[in-house]
C-alpha cells in the first residue's frame, strides 16, 4: 500500500469520527433545546390568569366590591344579640394577601407547585395585601368584631405569615388569631373550634371550601349544584373572592387524579373547554 493511500484512508477515518462527534453534539443540543422549551411552556397556562390577577382593574374592583359588602354585613350582623363575641373567619392566600408573584415564578422557571418551592416564597414575607383587605381588618377592630385567619398554610409558616401581615399593617396579628394546618387540611374542624368561642357572623374566601364542608365533595358537575343550593348565602354569610390561577376547581379538570404529567394535564385542560 502506497503512503498516499494510507494518508487518504486516515483522512477518511478522521472525517468520519469528526462527523460522528458533530452529529452527537447536534443531537444533544437539540435535546436540550426541546427540554428547555418544554420547561418554559410547562406552566404557560398560568400566564393569562396571573396577569389578570396582578394587572387588571377588574380584579381590584371585585376585591373592593367584596370587602364593601363584607363591611355592610359585619355592621348588620354585629347588631344581633348573642352570648358569644362575634368573629369573621377569613382565608389568607388570594383573599387577604396576594401571592401571585409565586405563580409568576412558576411561569418564569417552568416549575410546578411543590411545598418546598412554596416555602421559598412564604419565608420572604413579601406578599402584598389584596385591595381593601387591611382596611377591612381595621374596620372590624374598630367595631369590636374579631378577625380569625383560617388558612391551609402550615404551622411552620406561622412566623413568616405573621411577619408579613404585621408589616402590611393588618389588625389581629397575634398567634391566637391564626389557625393553620397542623394535622389535616380540612377546614371544618378549625371552624368548629372557632365557633366554640365566637359567633361566626361571616366567612371570606376564594375557595368554596373556605365556607362550609358541604362544598368539599363537588361531584361530576364540579360542585355547581351545591352552589345553586346555597346561592342565597353568597353576598350574605359567604363573601367569595376571584382567583382564576388555582383552586380546588382544578381537581375537576384532572378528574381528581394525582401524579399526572404536564402533557396529560395539557390534554385534559383542552378537553375541559366548551366550544361551539
Amino acid at each position: 500500500m502506497t503512503s498516499t493511500k494510507i494518508i487518504h484512508e486516515k483522512k477518511n477515518s478522521d472525517m468520519k469520527k469528526l462527523l460522528g462527534i458533530l452529529l452527537s453534539i447536534s443531537l444533544l443540543l437539540a435535546g436540550c433545546s426541546i427540554s428547555d422549551k418544554n420547561k418554559d411552556l410547562s406552566q404557560e397556562h398560568l400566564v393569562l390568569s396571573t396577569i389578570w390577577f396582578q394587572k387588571s382593574p377588574e380584579a381590584k374592583a371585585l376585591f373592593y366590591q367584596a370587602f364593601n359588602i363584607a363591611k355592610e354585613r359585619v355592621v348588620e350582623f354585629n347588631k344581633e344579640e348573642g352570648e358569644k363575641p362575634k368573629a369573621v373567619v377569613v382565608d389568607l392566600d388570594e383573599t387577604m394577601i396576594d401571592n401571585s408573584p409565586f405563580q409568576g415564578k412558576m411561569v418564569e422557571e417552568g416549575k410546578p407547585y411543590n411545598p418546598e418551592f412554596w416555602a421559598e416564597w412564604t419565608k420572604l414575607s413579601q406578599a402584598k395585601a389584596t385591595p381593601g383587605a387591611k382596611d377591612f381588618t381595621l374596620f372590624c377592630d374598630s367595631i369590636g368584631v374579631e378577625v380569625i385567619y383560617l388558612s391551609n398554610r402550615l404551622t411552620t409558616e406561622l412566623e413568616w405569615t405573621m411577619r408579613n401581615l404585621d408589616s402590611l399593617g393588618f389588625a389581629f396579628v397575634t398567634p391566637n388569631n391564626f389557625l393553620l394546618v397542623d394535622e389535616t387540611s380540612a377546614k371544618e374542624p378549625r371552624r368548629e373550634k372557632v365557633a366554640e368561642q365566637y359567633d361566626i357572623i361571616l366567612l371570606l374566601g376564594d375557595n368554596l371550601n373556605d365556607f362550609a364542608e358541604v362544598f368539599q365533595h363537588r361531584g361530576d358537575d364540579w360542585g355547581v349544584s351545591v352552589v345553586e343550593k346555597y346561592k342565597n348565602e353568597f353576598g350574605r354569610r359567604f363573601i367569595i373572592f376571584p382567583n382564576p390561577m388555582y383552586g380546588d376547581w382544578e381537581k375537576s379538570i384532572y378528574n381528581n387524579e394525582r401524579g399526572l404529567n404536564e402533557n396529560e394535564k395539557f390534554k385534559l385542560r383542552r378537553k375541559a373547554v366548551t366550544a361551539f
